[in-house]
């Protein structure tokens, strides 16, 4: 049996002596190798805590004592030695174990929101929670990336708690100089020179070692010096910003010496009030794959193929990769086109951009409100810039593109990365919200693209518009099948209609990817006598209003979407209708408004009800309710229709 396996909680890990921390570090190595390879997840950046968690759990008593995890990729090893090694092999897997930390999984999991830069604000409430209701031996600590401190919310905390002096809070500087990628801008410069400074500890003991051997004059040479510290570590290192904040610093330490880590938090917990840890770690520490991965350091890693296929397929573009070839071809032909990400480059498709025009891409890290404000400046400064981000993080720039962009009614693009269910990263990164938010910003302009070849047609009529913010928002994964429309409805494609001599039962209006779900139900459908006409509106803001007249023209409207229900496409729709008297009934397809859990797309769409079949069948009951004498007689379309048959093919 391994270390590892009788570790089932952190007081297990305590009886370890010394000797046996590296054994277990070398297991804990193995099991995230081969657990992430198979089931997907976050490699690198586990690989590169591992001494700093088990020194973490070593020193502080979890859970009387609070370990907050920013973000909480990060915490694959603290789940492993927290009493879930039997579990793990599920891993973001539906109904096994979550990516980040879950309350639901485990008592020494407290903080489930995986946006940047948050854990020093919890750690700030939560210390003086303690302190006020009388538990002040319990110490809070918060373990947060360099990347995340470019945030602006870490350092609003900082100037928070650098005045709470009496709040038991250690926080942890997990230095790695990557976020995805290098972190960038004046902080991260800040740190990569205390990356490759010579640390003041080292001189100091080299004068101690040196001038304690010298008569008379040593010893007393030495405590004048050492008097100075302050002075030697301003001239050796910059960690003078922390402490100029009146925080108490430690470091730099090497993050990778469970022994020195282990030392470093124990005077920390023991000095009682704020303490800054700075620890240099290695993305990928110990595997060699992930530590010469150049672009992320295997970051995030994809589940290996089940099955190896015989003929390789070739493979679909992902719709990030689809979008940043689009936004090469129109920076070709725009030189006023910029583009601007939050510490993302490369996992929303603009790496081909930033090779082709460098100097017109810029990282500003994970802030994303700067991104947007800073968009707003480009803008009036006569350029047009697309913001890339994922859709759930728009949720913090929200004020800035409302007050900043839109009420200037500037021309900034703003392309959304994984809208909709995104799948094993679970409730805090399903980009659900956004087709909600946006509905209430005035002049802003929503596109949603079916496949492919829309996503360039839309980006190049977003980036046309110079009278006020355009919005593109697209799922995350592999790009499906073209599909071409067969006539038009004002600015909407129609992609199916009903077969002549059929009835105009239903108008079907899909919304991005949702657009093909809605072909695929409408053949079910007529193959039950139930004519629908499918439109995908493209531009979801403002609703086009060929659908007044069109609804007018059928029996029932039903609208189909990947975001949250509630204020979304379907009750724009719906309200346009209600306000032109139009009396047809509207029904409104998407998520429901709760934190969904993590697991695949396909099958969180499945319990959604956002499939063909689902569909169909909602759809069919939806008409036989409105005409039970010519449809009673009609089956509901079964697992085993031809129509599905024909779809599986």
């Amino acid at each position: 049996m391994t270390l590892l396996e009788n570790i089932s909680s952190p007081r297990d890990l305590k009886q370890l002596s010394p000797d046996e921390l590296p054994r277990l570090a070398t297991e804990i190595r193995d099991v995230l190798i081969e657990t992430v390879s198979r089931t997907s997840g976050h490699l690198g950046p586990n690989l590169g805590v591992v001494e700093l968690t088990i020194a973490l759990h070593r020193v502080f008593d979890s859970p009387v004592d609070s370990i907050v995890f920013d973000v909480g990729h990060q915490a694959y090893v603290h789940k492993l030695l927290t009493g879930r090694v039997a579990e793990f092999g599920t891993l973001r897997q539906r109904g096994g174990v979550s990516g980040y930390p879950s309350r639901a999984e485990s008592e020494h999991d407290l903080v489930e929101n995986s946006h940047a830069s948050t854990s020093l604000g919890y750690a700030d409430g939560l210390a003086k929670a303690y302190r006020l209701r009388g538990e002040t031996d319990r110490t809070v600590v918060a373990v947060i990336g360099d990347g995340a401190l470019t945030g602006g919310m870490a350092w609003e905390a900082l100037n928070n708690i650098a005045v709470a002096k009496d709040s038991r809070i250690v926080i942890v500087v997990n230095d790695n100089g990557r976020s995805y990628q290098p972190t960038i801008g004046g902080l991260a410069d800040h740190l990569a020179t205390v990356r490759i400074s010579q640390r003041y500890e080292q001189v100091l003991d080299y004068i101690k070692t040196s001038l304690s051997h010298t008569p008379l004059v040593g010893p007393p040479l030495y405590e004048t010096l050492h008097g100075i510290k302050k002075g030697i570590k301003d001239v050796l290192q910059p960690q003078v910003l922390f402490e100029d904040l009146g925080l108490k610093y430690l470091g730099p330490i090497d993050g990778h010496d469970e022994q020195v880590v282990e030392s470093a938090l124990r005077r920390a917990a023991d000095f009682g009030g704020p303490v800054i840890v700075h620890a240099i770690t290695r993305k990928g520490f110990g595997y060699a794959l992930a530590e010469q991965n150049e672009e992320d350091c295997l970051h995030q890693v994809p589940a290996a193929p089940k099955v190896a296929q015989r003929v390789p397929a070739v493979p679909r573009p992902s719709w990030s990769d689809v979008f940043g070839d689009a936004l090469v071809d129109i920076g070709a032909r725009r030189p006023d086109v910029v583009a601007i990400t939050a510490a993302m480059l490369h996992p929303t498709g603009l790496g081909a951009f930033a090779r082709a025009y460098p100097d017109r891409v810029f990282d500003v890290g994970i802030a994303e409100q700067h991104a947007m404000t800073s968009a707003a400046g480009f803008a009036m400064g006569g350029l047009h810039p697309v913001v890339a981000i994922y859709a759930t993080f728009l949720n913090r720039a929200f004020d800035q593109l409302l007050m900043d962009v839109a009420l200037h009614r500037l021309p900034v693009t703003i392309a959304l990365d994984r809208a909709g269910v995104t799948g094993p990263d679970g409730a805090s990164h399903h980009g659900m919200w956004d087709g909600s938010l946006l509905q209430v910003v005035p002049g802003l302009k929503i596109a949603a693209p079916r496949d492919a070849t829309r996503i360039a047609e839309l980006l190049d009529e977003a980036v046309a518009v110079s009278d006020g913010p355009t919005a593109l928002r697209y799922p995350r994964g592999t790009v499906g099948a073209e599909i071409e429309a067969v006539g038009k409805l004002g600015r909407m494609d129609v992609l199916a209609r009903p077969a002549s001599g059929s009835a105009s039962d239903v108008l079907l209006i899909g919304v991005g990817p949702m657009a093909g779900v809605g072909v695929a139900a409408a053949e079910r459908l007529a193959d039950h006598g139930i004519g629908v006409t499918v439109v995908d509106p493209r531009w979801v803001k403002p609703v086009d209003e060929a659908v007044i007249g069109a609804a007018r023209e059928h029996r029932l409207v039903a609208v189909v979407e990947d975001n949250g229900r509630a204020g979304a496409f379907g009750d724009a729709v719906a309200r346009l209708l209600r306000d032109h008297d139009v009396d047809v009934p509207v029904k409104t397809f998407g998520l429901a408004q709760e934190f969904l859990d993590h697991g695949t797309r396909d099958a969180i769409l499945e319990a959604a009800g956002l499939t063909p079949q689902h569909l169909a069948r909602q759809l069919t009951e939806a008409v036989a309710r409105r005409t039970p004498e010519a449809t009673s007689a009609q089956a509901v379309p079964s697992e085993g229709s031809s129509a599905e048959e024909r779809l599986a093919e």
